[in-house]
């Protein structure tokens, strides 16, 4: 099941949970009340994964038994972030060994390497990257994000699936000079906008290994990066173990797995993003997430 966060082209009324189907996008919350079930927890998506497996199962029930002009044609509607916004995003370092190499470590890291990016961040599909001011140093990482969809802590590995709520592509994007220039990561990953997610959220029972799938970055359609998840040295389970065992992970919060080799500022020569560039994240059964970059106020 792909769940969306969106508004109706045109309209005033306020962001949307929905299916994205062959048809378009189904309203939830208005396909809850012609079922005569409680719409309560389609008002959002927290709201959302917070009422837990139940509404998941109600939701699929719900796009399943669609009449087809139930669904909004998806060129009537704007996409927004499908976690507009998430409690916490916890992202992960190095968690690739060929990037671990080409940044200079002489070995991988022997634990994950955690670090935050704030949801000021965060932005959706179709919307812009814009360039801060004071930093020309621009980089891309394609990156598997992992959304929670249930409270949780000291989560061991063999249940960190129970609390996945299913999986999206996520921009890790990255302003080198404050990131390396200071030593202070979360500066350099946190400007307005450094967190296009989407375009949609893939319910975890339609992944059936997190583990398996391929991802790509592309900038103005030039392939920079390819990659599998598979080469993680952390995966998904060891992640949610590693976080939950002194952060509490709860519903809609985002973990940023990491991001394979090819990023932009170990490429020789080096690549950084410009105003006019277009990148794209795409990820094996998960979709593609596209965003302009675009120059910041007062460039």
């Amino acid at each position: 099941m792909r769940l969306v966060t969106y508004k109706e082209k045109g309209s005033v009324q306020a962001e949307r949970l929905g299916v994205l189907t062959d048809d378009g996008v189904l309203n939830l919350q208005e396909a809850a009340r012609q079922a005569e079930v409680s719409p309560e927890p389609f008002v959002g998506i927290l709201p959302f994964l917070w009422a837990g497996e139940a509404s998941v199962e109600q939701a699929r029930k719900l796009a399943m038994g669609r009449p087809a002009s139930g669904a909004v044609p998806l060129s009537q509607v704007k996409l927004l972030p499908p976690v507009p916004r998430p409690g916490k995003i916890v992202a992960v370092g190095l968690n690739y060994r060929d990037h671990a190499m080409e940044s200079g470590a002489t070995q991988p890291p022997k634990y994950p390497i955690l670090f935050a990016k704030f949801p000021n961040s965060i932005t959706g599909p179709e919307d812009p990257i814009v360039m801060p001011v004071g930093d020309s140093q621009i980089d891309y990482e394609a990156e598997l994000a992992v959304v929670i969809g249930k409270k949780g802590k000291t989560i061991p590995a063999s249940k960190a699936f129970e609390y996945v709520a299913g999986y999206m592509p996520l921009n890790d994007v990255s302003a080198r000079t404050w990131q390396f220039g200071d030593k202070q990561w979360v500066r350099g990953k946190s400007p307005d906008t450094f967190c296009p997610i989407g375009p949609y959220l893939t319910t975890r029972d339609d992944v059936r290994d997190p583990q398996t799938l391929r991802i790509r970055a592309r900038v103005n359609g030039a392939v920079l990066q390819d990659s599998n998840t598979s080469k993680m040295i952390f995966g998904v389970r060891e992640l949610v173990e590693f976080i939950s065992a002194s952060i509490t992970l709860e519903p809609g919060d985002i973990i940023a797995t990491g991001t394979p080799d090819g990023v932009g500022v170990f490429r020789k020569p080096q690549i950084f993003l410009k105003p006019g560039d277009t990148v794209e994240i795409e990820i094996e059964k998960l979709g593609t997430l596209r965003n302009p970059v675009i120059a910041g106020y007062g460039s």
